[in-house]
């Protein structure tokens, strides 16, 4: 077992979160983008504020849950969903 500074446990756990989050903030950056949305018109679509699609451009990874991250997918018409593989 490793322990942080903190004292709080160190575990891999949170990379796979930041892997997804990640995919996520990209494809929907990319979207955006492709769709020639300013801001403004990205946040009406996603359902959530201008400020929020800055943080998203900007790749502010650490602002935006998976949970958060996978409703903005949704509702761009995105399917996403989450493949298990057992590590070999």
């Amino acid at each position: 077992m490793e322990f942080g500074q903190n004292g709080i446990e160190v575990t891999r756990q949170p990379e796979a979160s930041f892997a997804a989050r990640s995919e996520l903030m990209g494809k929907l950056s990319e979207l955006i983008k492709h769709q020639g949305w300013t801001q403004k018109e990205a946040a009406a679509k996603l359902g959530v504020t201008q400020p929020r699609i800055s943080d998203l451009t900007r790749g502010k990874i650490d602002l935006f849950s998976l949970d958060t991250l996978i409703d903005m997918a949704a509702v761009a018409g995105m399917k996403p969903h989450i493949v298990l593989a057992a590590r070999v």
